[in-house]
């Protein structure tokens, strides 16, 4: 029942929504569930194309209403998929259940209108970065660390404010300690995708705001929103994301709006298990609990729901298909291992 369920308030968020043009809402949610995060990527946009397609066949002239809940992901994503569903659309709203972070922030800032429920939340979009040149992990050194921009420009300000360090000499030394333990590459990096970044957010901006005649207004949250709110994970509620970001978007929608905004995002929450961590080990456990020093098993094959896209004509669904092959050692530890089957899209 629960993709009927699901449809049906869509169709209901639909109904309220509407004006004198059809508007058509499609759901984008990617899985923030713990230990299997996913980000936004570039081959969803290719499947919300579908959504607007065969929508606009039936409808001809609409409004788009893009119902998203993202921990982020590739932050060029959002330019792409605001600039095509502005093709198609009279007017672009973004409605945000619960969390839009990073790059969902972003695809928001795109928006002629952000519609926020209590709940929601967005986050700066100072950028976390990964390349090659990255350090490694000291507890996993396959793993590559992440830097996040603000880091390093706060161990700057660190040494001029906090520490009082304003010669020129001083500083250099400093700075020079970064490299000691950052590839200069990756500090490079650092510096294209924070430039990008605020790029990215003007030109989302500008395309609903006058970048003439409020350049000031639009610098000013793009200030906010990379190098003034000092932490990644700051969560924004939607008062300040008006009153202190300067988000004029920001809009308040009406009780029935809210109740069902919430209502669906619980139907992808418990579909996409994203309130339960995802833990091979005690999966393992739950399913093997007569387990034996010395035995091993599989448990049987499991779908984990990472992203859905969602309108009233079609279900699109990025499933991991895996098992869980576990073992009991002599001092009875068990030991698995995640074999991964297939992970992709599939039609729900």
């Amino acid at each position: 029942m629960s993709k009927e369920k699901r449809i049906e308030l869509l169709k209901k968020i639909q109904s309220e929504r509407k004006t004198d043009r059809e508007t058509l809402v499609i759901s984008y949610i990617t899985s923030t569930r713990t230990n299997l995060d996913t980000p936004m990527a570039m081959d969803s946009v290719r499947l919300i194309f579908d959504h607007i397609i065969a929508f606009r066949k039936d409808h001809g002239e609409m409004d788009v209403d893009l119902f998203l809940h993202s921990n982020g992901g590739d932050g060029t994503v959002p330019w792409r998929l605001v600039t095509l569903i502005r093709e198609y659309s009279k007017k672009f709203s973004v409605l945000i259940p619960f969390r839009a972070f990073s790059a969902a922030t972003l695809t928001a800032l795109g928006a002629d209108e952000i519609v926020i429920h209590p709940m929601g939340m967005l986050g700066p979009t100072d950028p976390t970065v990964a390349n090659d040149f990255n350090p490694s992990n000291p507890a996993n050194p396959q793993q590559k660390l992440g830097i996040s921009v603000e880091d390093v420009t706060a161990y700057i300000n660190l040494i001029k404010e906090d520490a009082g360090i304003t010669h020129e000499d001083e500083l250099v030394q400093a700075f020079n300690k970064l490299p000691e333990q950052i590839h200069p590459l990756a500090l490079g990096n650092v510096k294209r995708s924070l430039a990008q970044s605020r790029m990215m957010a003007n030109k989302l901006l500008s395309l609903h705001m006058d970048s003439a005649k409020e350049q000031h207004e639009i610098q000013e949250i793009v200030d906010n929103l990379t190098s003034k709110l000092y932490y990644h994970g700051h969560p924004i509620n939607r008062i300040e994301a008006k009153k202190q970001v300067g988000i004029k978007a920001i809009s308040k929608s009406n009780e029935t709006v809210e109740n069902l905004m919430w209502e669906l995002y619980l139907q992808y929450e418990e579909e996409m298990k994203l309130q339960i961590p995802f833990a091979p080990v005690f999966e393992f456990i739950q399913q093997s609990p007569n387990l034996t020093s010395g035995q091993s098993n599989r448990t049987p094959r499991s779908i984990a729901k990472l992203v859905y896209i969602e309108s009233v004509n079609k279900t699109d669904v990025n499933v991991l298909e895996y098992e869980i092959l576990g073992t009991m050692d002599a001092k009875g530890i068990i030991n698995t291992q995640l074999l991964t089957f297939f992970q992709g899209w599939k039609t729900e």
